[in-house]
Protein backbone atom coordinates (compact mmCIF):
# COMPACT_ATOMS: atom_id res chain seq x y z
CA UNK A 1 0.00 0.00 0.00
CA UNK A 2 1.35 3.43 -0.98
CA UNK A 3 0.80 6.40 1.30
CA UNK A 4 1.33 9.88 -0.07
CA UNK A 5 2.25 12.61 2.35
CA UNK A 6 1.98 16.21 1.22
CA UNK A 7 5.31 18.02 1.36
CA UNK A 8 5.88 20.37 4.28
CA UNK A 9 6.52 24.10 3.82
CA UNK A 10 10.27 23.57 3.44
CA UNK A 11 10.13 20.56 1.12
CA UNK A 12 10.46 20.78 -2.63
CA UNK A 13 7.50 20.42 -4.95
CA UNK A 14 8.26 19.62 -8.60
CA UNK A 15 11.92 20.46 -8.02
CA UNK A 16 11.19 24.02 -6.87
CA UNK A 17 11.28 25.14 -3.23
CA UNK A 18 8.55 27.52 -2.12
CA UNK A 19 9.99 30.74 -0.69
CA UNK A 20 9.40 31.35 2.98
CA UNK A 21 7.28 34.38 3.74
CA UNK A 22 6.86 36.72 6.69
CA UNK A 23 3.62 38.55 7.47
CA UNK A 24 3.75 42.33 7.93
CA UNK A 25 0.98 44.33 9.54
CA UNK A 26 0.69 48.11 9.37
CA UNK A 27 -1.75 50.57 10.85
CA UNK A 28 -3.30 52.85 8.22
CA UNK A 29 -5.97 55.48 8.64
CA UNK A 30 -9.27 54.23 7.29
CA UNK A 31 -9.51 57.01 4.70
CA UNK A 32 -6.04 56.18 3.32
CA UNK A 33 -6.83 52.45 3.23
CA UNK A 34 -10.10 53.10 1.42
CA UNK A 35 -8.41 55.40 -1.10
CA UNK A 36 -5.61 52.87 -1.73
CA UNK A 37 -8.12 50.04 -2.14
CA UNK A 38 -10.18 52.11 -4.59
CA UNK A 39 -7.07 53.15 -6.57
CA UNK A 40 -5.81 49.58 -6.93
CA UNK A 41 -9.27 48.27 -7.80
CA UNK A 42 -9.66 50.95 -10.47
CA UNK A 43 -6.43 49.70 -12.08
CA UNK A 44 -7.39 46.05 -11.61
CA UNK A 45 -4.40 45.25 -9.42
CA UNK A 46 -4.06 43.66 -6.00
CA UNK A 47 -3.12 45.83 -2.99
CA UNK A 48 -0.58 43.25 -1.81
CA UNK A 49 1.12 43.11 -5.22
CA UNK A 50 1.43 46.91 -5.31
CA UNK A 51 2.92 47.01 -1.80
CA UNK A 52 5.37 44.19 -2.57
CA UNK A 53 6.50 45.99 -5.73
CA UNK A 54 6.99 49.20 -3.75
CA UNK A 55 9.11 47.37 -1.15
CA UNK A 56 11.23 45.70 -3.85
CA UNK A 57 11.76 49.04 -5.63
CA UNK A 58 12.65 50.77 -2.35
CA UNK A 59 15.22 48.12 -1.44
CA UNK A 60 16.72 48.24 -4.94
CA UNK A 61 16.87 52.03 -4.98
CA UNK A 62 18.48 52.25 -1.55
CA UNK A 63 21.04 49.53 -2.26
CA UNK A 64 20.27 47.47 0.82
CA UNK A 65 20.38 43.72 0.37
CA UNK A 66 18.28 41.50 2.64
CA UNK A 67 20.31 40.31 5.64
CA UNK A 68 21.13 36.64 5.88
CA UNK A 69 20.78 34.83 9.17
CA UNK A 70 24.08 34.31 10.98
CA UNK A 71 25.08 30.70 11.48
CA UNK A 72 25.71 29.20 14.88
CA UNK A 73 29.25 29.01 16.15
Amino acid sequence: MLIFEAPGPEEEVSGMAEPKVKRMNINVEISLHDAFKAATAAKGVNMTDVLLQFIEDYVTKNGVAPKKKAGRK
